[in-house]
């Protein structure tokens, strides 16, 4: 009934972390009662033995004292003090058979102990692994949940229609705009200053498309005179004074 219950507890488990806490608290719980328990069985198997014990030291005080008649020459005494000695031998027999039997279930207690303490153990690992393992699930839910809305085109098609409004609402001022151009003010000055806008545009981009082909000096550039040909025309001029010397 009780394996049912938790069963039915992890079917409707909400939260699996806390139910695992409350898992091992009951572990815990059911530990501490069978330390109280295996306590008990080992008080108890302790005090059968020292009663076998108490018997036994009691058999052999007695069968001392049958010895201590017969030197004296009281042999009925020393008879009733045998019949005592081997009253109280039987006592310590049965109890020691009793002593045994306890002693072997209070070592099956610790076995027994010792293995749910280490099993305790394994499930306090085993449940910080699968709560790992839990918020790890919850994640890629979210992950997922998230994608999911994403994939929702819903908001991306009233973006792009919004933007197409938007785009729509330009042209229609541009159309508006050139409509009040093209049949406002002097339309002679409109022609001349097409013609005259269009010649200005025509030119520069005739004198572009020169210097991308080389066709004009880059802008700055300064002729420069070869040294030779300073040397030539200073030898020229040269030669000219003296035969005006000479002449």
């Amino acid at each position: 009934m009780i394996r049912s219950n938790l069963n039915d507890l992890i079917a409707r488990a909400e939260n699996p972390e806390k139910m695992l806490n409350q898992i091992i608290d009951d572990m815990r719980s059911q530990l501490a009662q069978a330390k109280q328990e295996v306590a008990v069985a080992i008080a108890d198997e302790r005090k059968l033995r020292r009663q076998v014990q108490d018997e036994r030291d009691q058999s052999a005080d007695w069968e001392r004292r049958a010895k201590l008649a017969l030197r004296e020459g009281r042999e009925d005494l020393a008879r009733q003090a045998l019949l005592r000695s081997q009253e109280h031998g039987g006592h310590a027999g049965t109890l020691e058979d009793q002593w045994r039997g306890h002693a072997s279930e209070t070592e099956k207690l610790k076995d027994t102990l010792r293995q749910l303490s280490s099993k305790i153990e394994e499930a306090k690992r085993k449940r910080n692994l699968l709560i790992a393992r839990q918020k790890r699930a919850e994640a890629q839910k979210r992950i997922h949940e998230t994608m999911a809305g994403l994939a929702d085109r819903s908001s991306f098609e009233a973006f792009e229609r919004m933007a197409e409004r938007i785009e729509e609402a330009e042209m229609r001022a541009l159309a508006a705009a050139e409509v009040d151009e093209e049949l406002g003010g002097d339309e002679l000055e409109q022609q001349f200053a097409r013609l005259e806008g269009g010649d200005i545009d025509v030119e520069r981009r005739l004198t572009a498309l020169k210097e991308e082909m080389g066709l004009l000096p880059a802008a700055g550039a300064e002729s420069e005179v070869a040294p030779d040909e300073v040397r030539e025309a200073e030898i020229i001029e040269e030669e000219g004074a003296e035969e005006e010397e000479a002449g």
